[in-house]
């Protein structure tokens, strides 16, 4: 293929390959040619457009395909356009010859119509520069069509389309042939012309003024006469004409001359009454529908009303959202009464009223839903409610008598029905989507929206007392502050009206309506709402019997409301559920006998309302079963079961009931029928197994002899088929933006769709996704849908032995029956026996022995040949899945094998399309067949059916059966992949492109191609790098079709390409095409491409190409608008917003949930990795979405340096009016677009905060950014960043708040330490404290909701607390705040609203007691640090004393802010911790609760979900509380409470992995033990006090372990202590344990480095470990000091790690000061406990001197310093008589010996401290071993560096801690040895000295030691006077060479002094400097 990347065509290259081959070279070099052209220079192109003309040209008569047609042309235009323009004739000529031919064979055809595209592309680039010839050639294209077939009729007017877009104005001569030839091919029988036609006379509307003023009324019949048998595309494409004409005549100010005379403008009514005409009336003339009227038929076929339908909402998206704002009201009354019953036309049955309703809810939701912003979508709302007050009023005048059931007049009322469930149903959608936003709209009385609502909940209508509730429904979810206030209002209406009967049924809809809400309102309802309830509804149901009149409605009313009731879950259904259970079992008769004598009994109303009653207790327990799983249990399971047998008798006797009581039954038999199945299905079979062959009997009645004659397969069908398969049947079954209108359609004539009034009962169920009303099917089907589901449970449960039985009668009633009902009858059937076969699977069941499977297949076989593609998809599915039930690979052969056969024999399309797919179906559940021949068998069959050219169906089907295959057949799919891509790409390149099927089913093969090879296609061989090139042209086929669906199809194989092979994908064109259907504003309705599953595959290949080049998709995106193309005019203004803006204003505009959250995800994507380096850009992005709402005004930002006037500026003032009027490119976002842009804010801080310090330190940030200005750091947008949390926190959506209070909290936490580098000591957030006081103190509003409440108590205390503001008159605004809500805490229960679950208040009351401890704790903190600084301070001087009294009063200024409440605030606090123990404890210890103190130990039990700084807030907590010795003395007092709340630590130290928490819970852990150390002490010191003189001994131990020394498992202190520490440490070094250093899998020797974490984790273990004796009795301390021992040494053994600083690494430090305060415990030198201890400290040592020698070759990883130091410790610290053994000293002294003779420096350094220490022990018996054995060898070692002098400041210490060393000892020795030691001391130091010349250029270190040894000598030269005299006398040059040193030092001190003098100022500062270190 490289061979085709040149300008000329390479024709050797070509003539070699194969005839297929050659259509694939000459499509590659076609497309390069497309990519090189517009790069080349012009005079290349004209030397080389001669041949280029020839080769372009001679391929016209190769029969090119289509794509490769539209390709030439493509060219050929180019290649004019840039080169010599003039030859362009001769080809025009050809061309027009080509399509003058007379050959008329179909070999000839491809080339006249590549002949046809050719010319349409040479006009369209060429245009006018071609002068006059078009005339000819328009005519002869036209003429051609005459004659034409489909194909050509399609070709002609898609060029006649570009050759209108080409010329212009200038074609106007040609306009009306034009307008006569498309006029005919839009009413044509093949559905592309239609689309072709529609997009011609879109174009020519453009120039042809006469089609939108004289011809109009003849352009918008044709367009509904179009519409009549059309498809899905047809009516995309042709609604686009008829509403963009319209929009036109409409809007358009010019008229020819020729016209101007007959034509007026047209007007808004006139344009709307054409519309409507469509709508009414059909597309036939007035005179035909009128007489049809007369004959009772209805000629208004529904695919013209749903084309209309989409042609009003693209006639209003032309116009625009303000034209709409502008135009609402008379907009909304033209289309309200569109479902006027003044039409009785229109609507001549309900389901014509149905199918009414559903289009204009769809247009005025995809009008005002999608188009207008928020404030207009209120304007909107007002509207509507003005409408209803207007019907309402009309309703109340017809009725005004009062009695609603005795007038005559009803014809007013109904005529009203359907305008009020319209107008309802738009008003709740419009409110539910502005959610809280919409609060002002419900505030405004003027309005009275919930009063407009509430008045029509008494329509005579159903249908509308219903929408009525579902209104409120909606009202109450976007407003949850409304729902208890609506659900009062009702009930209270409900019982006062309770005799009328519409009142009962309208009041009883709200209320359930309301109950359904109440689960997508968080804050939910007050928990006594339930019990009013229950007790309303037993009113009703008990008084039901009372009135005649209205018994139906309160049997029902009562039902309905305990159903709904049981939404609200567990919680509240189990207080009522003894009263539901009882009236359960009263509504059925207790025996059959009474069943019985209920038959004779009664008339036809009493059943009805028997019937009504019982199918409500039906509804009721299955509400039960469905939302309150967790109640049960099996006693109540019990209490359910006694009335089903009954109800099951009933159901057997519906028919002989029906037959004696008349048709009145028929109905509510059917609903009793449907109502009961619907429970036993969702019941446990076994509960009903004594009714299942009474059951079953019914059933297949029901299935084998419907009540209905309506098709049922598109609702009972595609559930069972796969979701994939569906793509077969076209898009109505696949998700579109007009599936809501278009599902009518796909439903068969005699049923438009659900509607609420089938089924009052679904009001309170959570709704499907996508629909905004739920929408159940009329009784009659809906019974069928539950029949089949339960059918399904029932026969995987039914014996084998009589599955035979039920299968045979379900065969013989499909014989039996005849034609059409034959194909219901099967259709039920099978939908039956499938939904079975999938429970079989799900539960592994198998299906039975021989016979059944027989039965099962014939039953099967049958339904895969039927006429119903839908029914034969099922079918196909169905076998796949009998297979995988009997699951026998003969069995399976078996099937493949009938399919074989049929495939062979069968010529019809039906029976090859359903066998076609079987074989694919098959692979799917069994995950290959895992033959190879059976797969060869497979996939020659299938080659063969994808090229029957005279089937589009066969081929479609035979294709996606194929990709099926690849896709499942694994590894062996491989020998075929070849084959197959040749296959796909010779069928993309020839295949009419009106075939969109079997393109799509073509693009699905690619995409599994592609996963097949997988990674495979990074590879570099010839054949990898051939497949690639095959797929990649593949894809460029498809991306070049006109379908959408084939587009989706390419960009989702170019995306699996780019995950398999991303250097191969060309990003910068991908990107493109992306953006070209995503930004594309020529298409209309959304804004962007009209197909949802197109954009959808658009946004999830973006957000895959952005994971991982997220900067090089935006560069491309922004590159693609700076190309100016003509063919591309973005919407949004990328070029300032780019894609990332243009993501985010689609998001706004989008409405399909899954796409706006791909959409989401691209952008964090992108976010996550450019947000740092395009700060600036990611802000400004999100602070327009915030700002551009229009509400918002300009916040002010507060000067810091004016504090006066600061504290006197009111919050509110904050606000300014002047509104920002510049460009907004996000204009008014919807609340949930700024909700995520809040969002966004808090990641771009998150991901500032992983990038670098800089980010939060305004010094750094401005030092970086003068130094590259390119550089930007977040802490430069501070005020942007306040300035945005402050619109979002003060916003009217409830969501949006809690983000702006959350950003807020965020920005107070990271800031608050940066320091304002301009005024010293105050901090960067101070001059925001205005604005931070104004955007809490709404949430401090009474109507507020208590969650947005909650988080801003949250962010007052982490303000107050951050220490900001130090002025208390400042941080009073905010503490104010704070109080009013303690304040609203302390007036309790009484002053809460009623309005939400008290739950809510319990949560807000929590988060305000946090707040105050929060504070509370900073404040003792901030005063307890200023007590310390306090004393430190005495030490500096006066100088800090002002500064430290500054800092005083505000710490104790904010100690007072609290302490004014603390006496409120600690008993609240006690309160709430005690209630929070009360309610964790489990419930059998209810009897035995303590009075105090568990509440701390619950405290610290979290649930597993709980939160990690609510842990650690906890266990703050009880570290304040152990921090004040009163709770200390009670918990060491109270050894059992310590030991709990140790166990409760343990526990969460096991269960929680952060450090922090763990490092929290030890820090407790060490307050415990102090407390009961304190504890011990006191108790022995009084007992000392109280003893007197007594003696000693008589004393009793204190302390754990008494005189034995046990301690006891669960009861003791220290064991609880132990077992903490060692899970700490075990789990940080697994070393540790015994247990597991004997395993392989940890090696001892090997030291590890701790994480810092994990070292300070050990550390605060190993510290609490030293503590353990203290609290020990003498004989208790003896049993745990080898633990502690072990551990302490064990740390030290396995961390003792040298580091290359020479530091101690933190475990060491700690393990060293942990052994020395062991060591130096009491304990040690008690009489009782020292024996012990002296031998068990003896072994420790011992164990210490072992790491020396534990393994050869390990020496030097083991630190000598740390094990050095570690013996030190002992020596020093441990009495004598444990280091004194000889043998140990021994040990010891050589390991010091050892060290002195290091190389290395540092040790050697440390070894002299170490042992400067040691020779000053007090005791001789210890220190003089070490003195005599190690001093000679320590003044050998000074001798030796007399000759080597230091090279660096290392050794230059180890000189000079030698010297100190020896200093020491000097001072030490006794006076006969003093001499000796003197006289060796004083030549070393002096042999340091330099004289005058040596010292100018001595290095530093000699420098160093020169001075250190002049000051040591002029010490001892003193001390020991007469030693040194002695000496000087002895060595002349000694004494010359220190007298020329001393000359040299007087000298330098005095020109010292001299430099000071001048400089008297600096000198101070630096004594004071020195002085304070």
């Amino acid at each position: 293929m490289e061979l085709a990347h040149s300008l000329l065509l390479n024709e050797e290259a070509y003539k070699q390959l194969g005839e297929f081959q050659k259509a694939e070279f000459i499509f590659e070099w076609l497309q390069f040619l497309e990519k090189l052209l517009p790069v080349t220079s012009r005079a290349d192109i004209r030397e080389n457009q001669k041949k280029l003309v020839e080769q372009l040209t001679s391929l016209l008569n190769n029969s090119p395909g289509p794509p490769t047609r539209r390709l030439v042309a493509k060219n050929l235009a180019v290649l004019y356009s840039t080169g010599d323009t003039f030859l362009v004739y001769q080809t025009i000529d050809k061309c027009n010859e080509l399509i003058r031919s007379k050959d008329d064979s179909p070999s000839y055809l491809p080339t006249k119509l590549a002949a046809v595209v050719c010319l349409g592309y040479l006009y369209k680039k060429l245009g006018r520069i071609l002068g006059n010839s078009f005339t000819d050639t328009v005519g002869n294209v036209l003429k051609a069509m005459k004659n034409a077939e489909s194909q050509g009729r399609y070709e002609i007017m898609l060029s006649l389309q570009n050759i209108l877009n080409g010329l212009g104005a200038a074609a106007i001569p040609c306009h009306r042939d034009i307008y006569k030839a498309a006029r005919s091919c839009l009413t044509d029988r093949s559905m592309a012309v239609r689309c072709a036609a529609a997009k011609c006379l879109l174009e020519l509307q453009n120039e042809a003024v006469f089609m939108w003023s004289t011809d109009l009324d003849s352009v918008v019949t044709l367009c509904f006469k179009s519409f009549e048998g059309s498809n899905y595309d047809v009516r995309l494409a042709v609604s686009k004409l008829l509403g963009t004409v319209l929009a036109r005549a409409l809007t358009s100010k010019q008229t020819t001359a020729s016209t101007r005379h007959n034509f007026h403008r047209i007007s808004l009514e006139e344009v709307m009454e054409l519309l409507g005409t469509g709508f009414l009336r059909g597309s036939c003339g007035f005179l035909r529908a009128s007489g049809d009227m007369l004959k009772g038929t209805s000629s208004v076929s529904r695919d013209v009303r749903v084309g209309v339908t989409q042609a009003y909402v693209v006639f209003v998206s032309t116009l625009g959202a303000q034209w709409l704002e502008r135009n609402f009201s008379a907009f909304l009354s033209h289309t309200l009464y569109l479902v006027s019953q003044s039409h009785t036309k229109a609507i001549q049955s309900q389901m014509d009223a149905v199918g009414c309703r559903h289009c204009v809810s769809f247009i005025l939701r995809a009008t005002v839903g999608g188009l207008l912003g928020e404030k207009a979508q209120i304007a909107a709302a007002k509207e509507i409610c003005q409408a209803i007050w207007k019907l309402k009023k009309v309703a109340d005048g017809a009725g005004n008598d009062g009695n609603l059931e005795t007038k005559n007049s009803t014809t007013d009322v109904t005529a009203s029905q359907h305008v009020l469930v319209c107008a309802l149903q738009e008003l709740g959608s419009l409110i539910h989507g502005l959610g809280t936003t919409a609060a002002p709209l419900l505030q405004d009385s003027s309005t009275g929206v919930l009063e407009a609502v509430i008045s029509v909940i008494l329509h005579p209508s159903i249908s509308v007392r219903l929408t009525a509730a579902w209104c409120l429904r909606c009202i109450a979810v976007a407003l949850p502050s409304c729902v208890s206030l609506l659900l009062d209002r009702c009930i209270e209406r409900l019982t006062t009206l309770k005799s009328s009967p519409e009142a009962v049924t309208g009041y009883s809809f709200a209320v359930a309506a309301l109950l359904g809400a109440v689960k997508h309102c968080p804050l939910g309802i007050p928990h006594g709402k339930g019990k009013v309830i229950m007790t309303v509804a037993e009113d009703l149901l008990c008084s039901a019997s009372q009135n005649s009149r209205i018994s139906l409605q309160r049997t029902q009313a009562g039902w309905l409301l305990i159903a709904a009731l049981m939404t609200l879950g567990p919680a509240v259904v189990q207080h009522h559920l003894p009263r539901m259970l009882l009236l359960w079992k009263c509504i059925f008769p207790s025996s059959p006998k009474d069943l019985e004598t209920e038959k004779t009994r009664g008339d036809s109303f009493t059943w009805q309302v028997t019937l009504e009653g019982r199918a409500g207790a039906l509804c009721a327990i299955k509400s039960f079963v469905s939302h309150c799983a967790g109640l049960l249990t099996d006693e109540v399971v019990q209490r359910l079961l006694p009335p089903l047998p009954s109800a099951v008798d009933l159901l057997t006797q519906l028919s002989s009931i029906n037959k004696s009581y008349g048709n009145s039954l028929k109905t509510p038999s059917t609903v009793y029928r449907h109502k009961l199945y619907e429970l036993l299905a969702v019941l446990p079979p076994k509960t009903y197994e004594g009714s299942f062959w009474a059951v079953l009997k019914e059933l297949v009645a029901d299935l084998t002899v419907p009540d209905s004659q309506i098709d049922t397969s598109t609702f009972l069908l595609p559930p069972l088929c796969h979701e994939n398969d569906l793509l077969l049947l076209g898009p109505l079954l696949q998700e579109t933006d007009h599936r809501f209108i278009e599902e009518q359609l796909l439903l068969g004539n005699s049923i438009a769709g659900g509607s609420l009034e089938y089924d009052p009962y679904s009001i309170y169920e959570t709704v499907a996704k996508g629909d905004s009303v739920p929408k159940p099917l009329p009784p009659v089907l809906s019974v069928i849908s539950a029949a089949t589901r339960l059918f399904g449970v029932m026969f995987s449960h039914v014996a084998e032995s009589h599955r035979l039985q039920v299968l045979e009668q379900l065969l013989n009633s499909v014989k039996q029956t005849k034609g059409s009902r034959q194909q219901i009858v099967q259709l039920n059937v099978v939908s039956a026996f499938s939904t079975s076969l999938k429970h079989l699977a799900n539960c592994k069941g198998s299906l039975g022995p021989e016979e059944v499977r027989r039965s099962a297949l014939t039953l099967v076989m049958g339904a895969l040949e039927s006429n119903n593609p839908l029914l034969r998809c099922a079918a196909a599915e169905c076998l796949a899945r009998l297979a995988q039930v009997v699951s026998d690979t003969a069995f399976t052969a078996g099937l493949a094998q009938v399919s074989f056969d049929k495939l062979k024999s069968a010529r019809d399309v039906v029976s090859r399309t359903g066998h076609s797919l079987a074989l694919g179906c098959l692979y799917r559940y069994l995950g290959g067949i895992g033959s190879t021949q059976h797969l060869n068998a497979c996939v020659g069959i299938l080659y063969t059916l994808s090229q029957d050219s005279t089937s589009p169906d066969v081929q479609a089907w035979a294709l996606h059966s194929l990709s099926l295959i690849v896709d499942l057949a694994g590894p062996l799919y491989h020998v075929h992949v070849e084959p197959t891509l040749s296959l796909v790409l010779m069928l993309l390149l020839t295949v009419p492109p009106a075939y969109t099927e079997v393109h799509q089913s073509l693009g699905r093969c690619l995409n599994a191609l592609i996963t097949t090879l997988g990674p495979e296609l990074q590879g570099s061989s010839t054949t990898v790098s051939a497949l690639r090139t095959s797929c990649l042209l593949g894809c460029a086929v498809m991306q070049d079709n006109p379908d959408c669906l084939v587009q989706a199809q390419a960009i989702s194989c170019l995306q699996q390409l780019h995950m398999f092979a991303p250097r191969h994908v060309n990003l910068s064109s991908l990107v493109s095409c992306l953006c070209e259907i995503l930004l594309d504003n020529s298409v209309l309705v959304n804004l962007c491409s009209s197909y949802l599953l197109l954009r959808r595959a658009v946004v999830s290949c973006l957000c895959q190409l952005v994971q991982r080049e997220a900067a090089e998709v935006s560069e491309y995106a922004v590159a693609l608008v700076k190309e100016n193309r003509e063919d591309f005019t973005p919407d949004v203004n990328i070029r300032e917003i780019g894609l990332e803006g243009a993501l985010l204003s689609l998001l706004d505009k989008e409405l399909d949930q899954r796409l706006c959250q791909d959409i989401k995800e691209t952008l964090i994507h992108m976010l996550t990795s450019m947000a740092v380096e395009k700060l600036s850009f990611w802000l400004k992005l999100c602070k327009d979405v915030l700002a551009a709402s229009s509400d918002f005004n300009t916040v002010v930002s507060i000067d810091t340096t004016q504090e006066e006037e600061t504290a006197k500026v009111d919050d509110a003032s904050i606000l300014t009016s002047n509104s920002d009027e510049r460009f907004h490119p996000f204009s008014n976002p919807r609340w949930s677009t700024r909700v995520f842009a809040a969002e966004c804010v808090c990641k771009i801080i998150s991901q500032c905060e992983n990038a670098g310090s800089a980010h939060f330190d305004i010094t750094l940030a401005q030092e970086r950014k003068q130094r590259d200005s390119r550089d930007d750091f977040l802490v430069l947008h501070l005020a942007d960043l306040i300035r945005m949390a402050f619109m979002a926190a003060t916003d009217h959506s409830d969501q949006l708040r809690l983000s702006g209070l959350q950003t807020l909290q965020i920005l107070v936490r990271k800031f608050a330490a940066v320091p304002e580098p301009e005024f010293p000591g105050h901090v960067i957030l101070e001059q925001f404290q205005a604005n931070v006081g104004a955007a809490l103190r709404p949430a401090f509003a009474p109507e507020t909701p208590p969650d947005v409440t909650a988080k801003a108590c949250q962010v007052c205390s982490a303000w107050i607390a951050s220490g900001v503001v130090s002025d208390l008159n400042d941080l009073r605004r905010v503490h104010q705040l704070l109080v009013s809500s303690l304040l609203k805490v302390q007036a309790g229960k009484e002053a809460q609203s009623q309005q939400y679950n008290e739950s809510t208040s319990t949560m807000e009351i929590l988060a305000v007691l946090k707040a105050w401890a929060e504070v509370y704790i900073v404040a003792v903190e901030k005063q307890k640090n200023q007590s310390d600084a306090h004393n430190h301070c005495f030490k500096i001087g006066n100088s800090a004393e002002e500064n430290y009294r500054d800092i005083t009063s505000s710490a104790s200024g904010l100690l007072d802010l609290v302490q004014a409440d603390l006496g409120t605030l600690s008993k609240l606090w006690l309160a709430a911790l005690q209630d929070f123990a009360l309610l964790t404890l489990p419930l059998e210890y209810a009897s035995q609760l303590p009075a105090e103190g568990i509440s701390v130990e619950f405290l610290c039990s979290p649930r597993s979900d709980a939160a990690m700084e609510n842990i650690i807030a906890c266990l703050r907590a009880l570290h304040a509380l152990f921090d004040v010795p009163w709770p200390r003395s009670k918990i060491g007092g109270d050894q059992e409470l310590g030991v709990e709340l140790l166990n409760v630590l343990h526990r969460l130290i096991l269960t929680r992995e952060s450090p922090d928490i763990q490092l929290a819970a030890l820090e407790v852990v060490q307050l415990i033990l102090f407390a009961a150390q304190e504890h011990v002490k006191e108790k022995r010191r009084s007992a000392e006090v109280d003893d007197g003189a007594a003696e000693k001994e008589t004393l009793p131990e204190f302390g754990e372990g008494k005189d034995t020394g046990g301690l006891i498992p669960g009861k003791s202190l220290v064991f609880a202590t132990l077992e903490l520490c060692v899970c700490i440490l075990v789990r940080q070094l697994p070393q540790l344990n015994p247990k597991l250093t004997c395993s392989p899998a940890v090696q001892s020797g090997k030291h590890l480095l701790l994480s810092e974490d994990g070292s300070r984790l050990v550390a605060a273990a190993l510290i609490i470990l030293s503590d353990v004796p203290a609290i020990c009795s003498p004989e208790g301390s003896i049993s745990v000091l080898p633990t502690i021992l072990y551990l302490i040494i064990g740390v030290l053994k396995e961390t003792a790690v040298k580091l290359q600083d020479g530091q101690l690494p933190l475990t060491v430090a700690a393990s060293l000061q942990a052994l020395k305060g062991l060591l130096s415990s009491p304990m040690a030198r008690a009489e009782k406990s020292r024996t012990a201890w002296t031998d068990l400290l003896r072994s420790a040592l011992v164990t210490v001197l072992d790491c020396w020698d534990r393994v050869d070759g390990l020496l030097q990883e083991c630190d000598e310093v740390s094990l050095l130091t570690a013996i030190t410790v002992f020596i020093m610290s441990t009495s004598p008589e444990v280091t004194t053994i000889e043998c140990l000293q021994k040990h010891c002294i050589e390991k010091f010996k050892i060290t002195l003779d290091s190389k290395d420096p540092l040790v050697q350094c440390k070894c002299y401290q170490l042992l400067h220490s040691i020779f000053q022990h007090p005791n001789k018996t210890v220190s003089y071993p070490y003195i005599h054995s190690l001093s000679p060898s320590i003044v050998r070692k000074l001798q030796e560096t007399e000759k080597a002098k230091p090279e660096n400041a290392a050794e230059l210490q180890v000189i000079q801690e030698g010297i100190k060393v020896v200093t020491a000892l000097t001072a030490t020795a006794e006076e006969e040895h003093r001499a000796h030691l003197v006289a060796g001391l004083l030549p070393i130091l002096i042999s340091f000295l330099l004289d005058e010349n040596a010292l100018v250029s001595a290095t530093n270190s000699a420098k160093s030691l020169h001075e250190f040894a002049l000051q040591n000598l002029m010490q001892i030269g003193p001390q020991y006077s007469l030693v040194f005299k002695k000496l000087m006398a002895a060595s002349p040059t000694m004494k010359a060479r220190l007298e020329s040193a001393v000359k040299g030092n007087q000298e330098s001190i005095k020109a010292k002094t001299a430099k000071h003098a001048k400089n008297p100022g600096k000198s101070s500062s630096i004594q004071l400097k020195t002085n304070f270190l």
